[in-house]
């Protein structure tokens, strides 16, 4: 019999599969959500507007209504093009797929989503991650001497970044963009929590793409993101596109999210000022080393050398699931994520957090 190893790449075999933690009975606060669902009424109505989708029928193999419901409600360029995904994991990948015969690398600051480096890697195209600084906030000469050095394909700028939660100087993040000899793609996963977006210039230069996703909005799963560039650059990433990869459920659920779009802000406003509250209230624990300032809809933060996993466990046990990113070690070590929760989970996360930080063992 034919084995994967015979067939596959050793570099990709070597690597795990994309794990998601188990939270079943647990408060879950490691993957980035928005915790709230619709308000009952707003279900009732969700579910009513599904009734009309013809499941025996191929959906819009271009999404046109869902494109112009994010032109609306986004305000995307007019001249810019729109290329819709299965979220933006699919989008990264069409991306890498299209530059994959360049000869050129994937460049990104590192740490830093790490979709960007499996997905090159994948695809047989060389990464190189530029190291940030020690406050997590972009190396700028280091990675200005990356762009001339490696001549990169791909800059993927996450903006604000994941796992730390800066978002960097926009000022500082234009240098950058016009220093690049190839394509920068700013992803914006959790622009409904940052004070800066590049979607008004997407396009513009013609080597500057904007990606987002409405997954940290509240509607992870439905799965859509989208990527906005100049006309001749989506026309040209279109023909990666699989047929009707968007289907047809998803199609209605984010049309009807925007005619409710003011719901989802709401959450998103009150999720900010939970953000405010729980790094004021991490800030003011001793045990506490570090708080990164955060644009996103999650808090980065350090405790003592070495207690990293042992308060992620304690937690856990208390029955509250945060996000353990020490354990890659680096200058990671020691340093846990937690997604903002409703306020009543952020409340939990917070007693739960004090006990295990007095706990010694």
């Amino acid at each position: 019999m034919t084995r994967p190893s015979e067939l596959m790449r050793p570099e990709v075999l070597e690597r795990s599969a994309y794990a998601v933690a188990d939270a079943t009975g647990l408060i879950k606060l490691d993957a980035m959500e928005n915790p709230f669902p619709w308000p009952g009424e707003l279900e009732a109505a969700w579910l009513e507007a599904l009734r009309g989708v013809e499941l025996n029928r191929y959906p819009d193999p271009v999404g046109r209504d869902v494109t112009a419901a994010i032109r609306a409600a986004h305000g995307l360029p007019a001249e810019a093009g729109c290329l819709l995904g299965n979220g933006s994991d699919e989008l990264i990948q069409i991306l890498i797929t299209a530059v994959q015969g360049s000869g050129r690398p994937v460049v990104s600051p590192v740490p830093t989503f790490v979709m960007y480096e499996v997905l090159a890697r994948a695809a047989g195209v060389r990464f190189v991650g530029v190291p940030l600084a020690p406050d997590f906030d972009l190396d700028v000469p280091a990675l200005l001497q990356a762009l001339e050095q490696e001549r990169p394909a791909l800059l993927f700028l996450a903006f604000p970044n994941n796992p730390t939660g800066r978002l960097y100087d926009p000022g500082v993040v234009a240098e950058v963009v016009a220093a690049n000899p190839g394509v920068t793609v700013i992803d914006e996963a959790y622009a409904p929590f940052a004070s800066h977006s590049f979607l008004p210039q997407a396009g513009s230069p013609p080597g500057l793409m904007v990606m987002r996703t409405l997954s940290k909005l509240g509607l992870a799963g439905v799965r859509l993101g989208y990527l906005a560039a100049s006309a001749d650059w989506v026309d040209a990433l279109d023909r990666l596109r699989l047929p009707y990869n968007v289907n047809a459920l998803t199609q209605r659920s984010v049309l009807f999210a925007f005619e409710h779009g003011g719901t989802l802000e709401r959450q998103a406003r009150l999720l900010r000022e939970e953000r405010s509250r729980i790094a004021a209230a991490l800030g003011s624990l001793p045990a506490v080393r570090r708080v990164v300032p955060s644009e996103a809809n999650f808090i980065l933060f350090e405790v003592a050398a070495g207690r990293g996993r042992a308060v992620f466990e304690s937690l856990l046990d208390a029955g509250i699931l945060i996000k353990d990113v020490g354990r890659v070690g680096g200058v990671l070590a020691d340093h846990l994520r937690v997604t903002v929760g409703a306020p009543e989970e952020n409340d939990a996360f917070l007693a739960a957090l004090a006990e295990a930080l007095r706990d010694p063992a």
